[in-house]
């Protein structure tokens, strides 16, 4: 593949009269993905613990919060300001690669289908962003977020029985296997898959959009944040529902459904369709800022690597 990504001399002249965009080689976009992930999780992990907790908190037992501020107090309370970081460790073991693996696809995928000019279509955009959310999904997300569940609900329960991030995989493996790492597999591939198609291609039709004729003009990073906040608002109203459901099939009440349809069907049935936009409003605002911090720290670092590192 690396031939692919050599520009031909002769190329070169023809593309001469517009300026082509730099393409960013995956290797790059690997490496600025993994720190653009890194430092978003470390500004977001607590609104994220919060997400979770509340979504956990179900109606079934009475339930322990009145909503977002009191269970930032009581955690508070309870263990200090570090209560809002437990499980942060898990997360940054995710993170990370989750962000390599999806801006390395998104990358890898897009420089095959960019015109003469360098450009990407909104189209084309879409199936990037698929292909990126999909192996992310497979590769990170899903194995990680069953631990994360697990972890965050185990937490939770009289006597926590996971030491730490590594003795609670171990357990987790020897208990059920990989397989238990793999729970709600079709609902995860969806979630990512449609959240990174909407993302990428919402954020690439803004940059289209802005860029005009001109595909080198510079965007400012405040302007990829804004884009990027509302490429995170698009994915979280296209996708909030089965976010529910991925919760819930990965959660220690997961037997109670016997597939992903299962539990939605149920949630619809028992609960209502206001059910399945639970936890909107903190998801809203931590998405929005989420998706803006990694598009522009990306933006940022790739800018740095193409200094340091020449792949032309």
């Amino acid at each position: 593949p690396m031939d692919s990504m050599m520009v031909v001399p002769e190329y070169r002249q023809l593309a001469a009269a517009a300026p082509a965009t730099k393409l960013t080689h995956p290797g790059k976009a690997i490496l600025a993905g993994g720190i653009a992930g890194g430092i978003e999780i470390c500004i977001t992990f607590p609104t994220e613990y919060v997400k979770t907790q509340l979504q956990l908190d179900e109606k079934a037992n009475p339930p322990r919060y009145r909503g977002i501020a009191d269970c930032v107090k009581q955690t508070v309370q309870g263990h200090g300001i570090k209560g809002l970081y437990r499980g942060l460790s898990s997360l940054l073991y995710g993170s990370i690669p989750k962000a390599a693996v999806r801006f390395g696809m998104f990358e890898f995928l897009s420089n095959h289908m960019r015109d003469a000019q360098g450009k990407l279509d909104n189209k084309r955009s879409l199936i990037c962003g698929l292909g990126a959310g999909v192996a992310e999904a497979i590769v990170v997300v899903c194995p990680m977020e069953t631990i994360k569940v697990k972890f965050i609900h185990d937490q939770c329960s009289e006597k926590p029985k996971y030491r730490g991030f590594f003795h609670g995989v171990r357990e987790i493996i020897r208990e059920q296997g990989l397989k238990g790492t793999y729970q709600g597999l079709t609902a995860t591939v969806l979630k990512q898959g449609s959240n990174q198609a909407i993302r990428f291609f919402v954020m690439t039709s803004l940059r289209n959009w802005y860029k005009g004729d001109n595909p080198n003009k510079t965007i400012n990073p405040l302007v990829t944040g804004v884009f990027g906040a509302i490429a995170g608002a698009a994915s979280v109203f296209g996708n909030t529902p089965l976010d529910v459901v991925k919760t819930r099939m990965q959660g220690l009440e997961a037997h109670k459904y016997t597939s992903t349809w299962d539990c939605a069907y149920k949630i619809m049935r028992y609960e209502g369709p206001r059910a399945f936009y639970k936890g909107t409003i903190p998801r809203l605002g931590r998405v929005c800022l989420d998706v803006a911090i990694v598009f522009v720290i990306y933006d940022e670092v790739v800018k740095v690597l193409n200094k340091i590192w020449k792949t032309d």
